[in-house]
């Protein structure tokens, strides 16, 4: 992991890592969040960046494991943005379980692989409280033939 572990706040290692949280568009139809106590649920955040998907298609047929990875970071960068929504405040965040979809050829075998990546982000911008419980899932298919889709459950801290 990189270094940036090190660096102060929340906000200054995902500065270091030459990272901004995104904007999030707001939805007619869903919240990206919802506060219960001091618990965040997020909800399920796609690779978006400057409002655009970055990738489409299934993993391990169309889309490469490296490729995937990159997505889930982006997805889980989002959903941190949902998460700073919700409290204010990036060192305010710990994560405490990720769900990640994955849309992969049934014989891909290497979701966990795609959340890594996710979950490196996370270790390296929130540090103890980004560890979290995780489970990553193949699926058939997602929302506007997304590779990856990340849901969160966060709390207040």
């Amino acid at each position: 992991m990189a270094s940036a572990a090190n660096i102060g706040s929340a906000s200054n290692r995902l500065q270091a890592l030459g990272l901004d949280l995104p904007g999030l568009a707001g939805n007619p139809y869903y919240v990206h969040h919802r506060t219960l106590g001091s618990s965040i649920y997020i909800s399920g955040q796609l690779p978006y960046k400057d409002g655009w998907l970055l990738g489409q298609g299934i993993v391990g047929r169309d889309v490469e494991l490296e490729t995937a990875q990159e997505l889930a970071r982006h997805a889980a960068l989002n959903a941190l943005a949902a998460a700073v929504q919700a409290v204010g405040d990036l060192d305010r965040v710990r994560i405490v379980q990720m769900l990640v979809f994955v849309a992969s050829t049934p014989d891909f075998g290497q979701q966990s692989n795609v959340a890594n990546a996710a979950s490196e982000l996370l270790i390296e911008v929130l540090g103890e409280n980004g560890r979290h419980a995780r489970t990553a899932i193949g699926v058939a298919g997602l929302p506007l033939k997304s590779p990856v889709e990340i849901q969160m459950v966060c709390t207040a801290v």
